[in-house]
């Protein structure tokens, strides 16, 4: 039986030309538009449709597809199919596309200077193939030091050129790799920053360390390009990596770590492999020190066990945290009272209020104790007794410190103590160089008064890393609202040391008569009690609390822009921009944040200058605000600021965080979102003039106590809550709060220490 013919695709085609002009590009996921004046005639499109295609014609073809960083001018081939589109016609839909060298002097000239390589203009790009001619990317390639010769190119200018040059080749043969196993060029990106020069290697060695290292590369993608290299479904590299995988996304959730059992369920669900592979591979990852198992008593099960499996930098982490709170318990204090009430009494004369017998008692307690927690409500008088206790131990002329877990935190920590008050980061001065603190356990603070607002935003890991620093002899008052939603990171220290009993714990329960007048503060603290507000507002006065009644999600969704833009601002007198913030209980549907943000950039800032990054556009003078930390810009999660600066030509923008000005390229916009709307968890350690909350039942998922109240204490002036009062209803009266796996309590000795 003779062979059957190979049959190729009719439609199927392989184009070379030169690419005339970019149409569209976008940023975030390579999505390109470009025509292509082709090397060779192309049959044109058919007069009719059915018939022929027209003669050969060398006109410019349209060709849409993926890519990187496409430049006019730039030579390229092609492979993909020709398609009908309705609206534009026959055009090019290709699935690869492979940059081409030019080889003559006029080519080279106009690669160069297509604005591919920084620090290379139109004149730039003249000068170099006039000194080089054909030999020019060879040099740039194995002898970029010769660049020296062209006039008005120094040291700097060869730094950057030979820096951006290396990254273009390098991308350039790292996505021709990835584009066949469905990676797009946007992540082709990412993974060049994370793994330098050898990306290309790394990727075809363990294609799975992109769902670990990788932002946005799920375990999913990572598992797609593997299998496409030849890696089987019951691979060790591909157990161990979902594995590590599961464990890092918990760490998303808030774990610290996860009980073997339920990571053997979830690593089972997520590989649909034999339990036995993934016990071997939970034992070869042990042994590879990635991650800790550790046998620990079972708080749920009396008698019982529990085998916790463990990231090892999370284990490290937890167990040193526990270590170091105990040593400072017990170490003596640095700073002693001998006559505390002659002092007490000095201090709380000289308040502009009189303390209530609990905060006079708080204000004792810091005396006393190593360590310190003071937890309550808004209203309560917390900062008056962070005052109080400043005043305090500046009488003995101690050195005092002030921090918070954000910069937004310690700026209002720093207005109402009238001291300096840093991040907690700035305080152990990070150094992106070292990629770590400065101070640590052999360059303590000196300090001896350490007083930590917003403690309950404290992840784990930021925890130990200030604990190392904290002098053995120093006090340690943490100041927060445990009744607020948990760190974003994982852990829940501030609860844990409240259930561990190993420090003393203040909590302010009465609401003091300024701050009673305030319906904010009063409706908060009955949402905390389980007890819905009165949700109609007086027409007699103006109240600083309103529920507006709206069950359709798209119309509350308009109303809510209303309230932004027009009515707030003419009934209360504040910027839409500057004083009004939109929280979100999620992301998704018609009040989530992505469709406000949307809507809220449409109403507040139509026009100018802007860049797309998949469906989102940054505009000149947005409001907008920084998603992951970033050591080397000084600027971290949840940091909002305006874009006061974009240039197109450079592709870059600048952002004014609090009168800074800080630099970003397009490429680094995934470290930005949109915030005319953020999520209520991004909100926390904030305070904003007026917040808008909708509560709809389209939410019900995230409707919880906590995360109502977290919402509603963010206004200072004015809250405004928009949708179904059945939703309000349903989050007021659901505490149950997501078990977050942590030990930390259980490291701690059970009984308070002070001396």
């Amino acid at each position: 039986m003779s062979d059957l013919p190979l049959l190729r695709d009719p439609d199927s085609v392989e184009l070379t030309g030169t690419v005339e002009r970019v149409v569209f590009h976008n940023e975030e996921n390579g999505y390109t538009v470009l025509r292509l004046l082709p090397d060779k005639a192309q049959p044109g499109e058919a007069k009719v449709a059915g018939a022929p295609p027209r003669s050969l014609s060398r006109e410019p073809v349209s060709c849409v597809g993926h890519m990187v960083n496409p430049q006019a001018g730039v030579q390229l081939r092609v492979r993909g199919r020709w398609v009908n589109n309705v609206r534009f016609g026959r055009q090019v839909e290709f699935s690869a596309a492979e940059e081409m060298l030019p080889a003559t002097c006029e080519g080279i000239r106009l690669y160069l200077g297509s604005g591919l390589i920084k620090g290379v203009g139109e004149e730039m790009a003249s000068r170099i193939v006039q000194a080089f001619g054909t030999d020019t990317l060879r040099v740039l390639d194995e002898e970029p030091e010769r660049l020296l010769k062209v006039r008005g190119l120094g040291r700097k200018s060869l730094s950057r050129i030979r820096e951006s040059w290396a990254e273009h080749r390098g991308m350039r043969d790292l996505l021709l790799f990835l584009q066949p196993h469905g990676i797009t060029p946007a992540y082709a990106v990412r993974i060049y920053r994370a793994y330098g020069a050898q990306a290309l290697s790394i990727v075809r060695e363990n294609p799975y360390r992109l769902a670990m290292d990788i932002r946005g590369i799920g375990f999913l993608t990572a598992d797609a390009a593997a299998t496409k290299l030849g890696f089987e479904h019951n691979h060790p590299l591909r157990v161990q990596a979902g594995a590590l995988y599961v464990l890092q996304k918990s760490t998303d959730d808030g774990n610290v770590y996860l009980p073997e059992d339920k990571l053997m369920e979830a690593v089972r669900a997520q590989l649909d492999v034999e339990p036995e592979l993934i016990a071997d591979a939970l034992s070869a990852l042990e042994a590879d020190e990635r991650i800790v198992r550790e046998d620990m008593d079972d708080p749920e099960i009396p008698g019982a066990t529990e085998t916790g499996i463990y990231l090892r930098r999370y284990h490290h982490c937890e167990a040193k945290t526990a270590f170091y709170l105990q040593r400072l318990l017990h170490s003596p204090k640095s700073v002693r009272f001998t006559e505390v009430e002659t002092l007490l009494e000095k201090v709380v004369g000289n308040l502009p209020i009189a303390l209530a017998p609990e905060q006079l008692e708080a204000v004792r307690t810091a005396a006393r104790c190593k360590i310190m927690v003071l937890t309550g409500g808004p209203g309560t008088g917390k900062t008056t007794i962070i005052n109080a206790i400043i005043r305090l131990f500046g009488e003995v002329r101690a050195r005092i410190l002030l921090a918070a877990p954000t910069g937004r935190a310690a700026k209002r920590m720093a207005e109402t103590s009238g001291r300096e008050a840093k991040t907690i980061h700035r305080l152990l001065e990070y150094s992106p160089k070292e990629d770590g603190f400065a101070r640590n356990e052999d360059n303590p603070l000196a300090c001896g008064l350490l007083v930590v607002d917003e403690a309950s935003m404290m992840d784990v890991l930021l925890f130990y890393h200030l604990l190392k620093a904290v002098p053995l002899g120093a006090t340690l008052v943490l100041v927060g609202d445990v009744h607020q939603l948990p760190s974003v990171g994982p852990g829940n220290v501030l609860a844990d040391i409240i259930a561990s009993g190993v420090a003393p714990v203040v909590e302010l329960t009465e609401i003091f008569r300024q701050s009673a007048e305030s319906e904010i503060i009063c409706n908060a603290h009955q949402i905390n009690r389980g007890e819905v507000p009165c949700l109609e507002s007086s027409k007699e006065r103006l109240s600083d609390f309103y529920f507006i009644h709206q069950n359709d999600p798209e119309k509350a969704a308009e109303l809510m822009v209303d309230l932004v833009k027009n009515h707030i601002p003419r009934r209360f007198g504040l910027d839409p921009v500057n004083d009004i913030q939109v929280l979100t209980p999620m992301h998704k549907g018609a009040v989530g944040a992505g469709r406000m943000n949307a809507r809220l950039q449409e109403a507040l800032n139509p026009n100018g200058l802007e860049v797309r990054r998949g469906d989102r556009a940054f505009r000149l003078h947005d409001k907008v605000m920084q998603v992951r930390n970033n050591y080397e810009k000084d600027v971290f999660n949840g940091d909002m600021g305006r874009i006061v600066f974009l240039d197109s030509a450079e592709r870059s923008l600048s952002v004014s965080f609090d009168e800074r000005i800080v630099p970003y390229d397009f490429d680094e916009l995934d470290e930005l979102a949109p915030a005319y709307a953020i999520s209520i968890h991004k909100s926390q350690g904030s305070e904003y003039p007026a917040v808008v909350i909708p509560i709809m039942m389209q939410h019900y998922v995230l409707l919880q106590r906590n995360l109502i109240y977290t919402g509603v204490t963010r206004g200072k002036r004015l809250v405004v809550l928009v949708g179904e009062s059945r939703a309000l209803h349903m989050a007021v009266k659901n505490n149950k709060t997501r078990k977050r796996y942590t030990r930390l309590a259980r490291r701690l000795s059970p009984r308070a220490f002070c001396f």
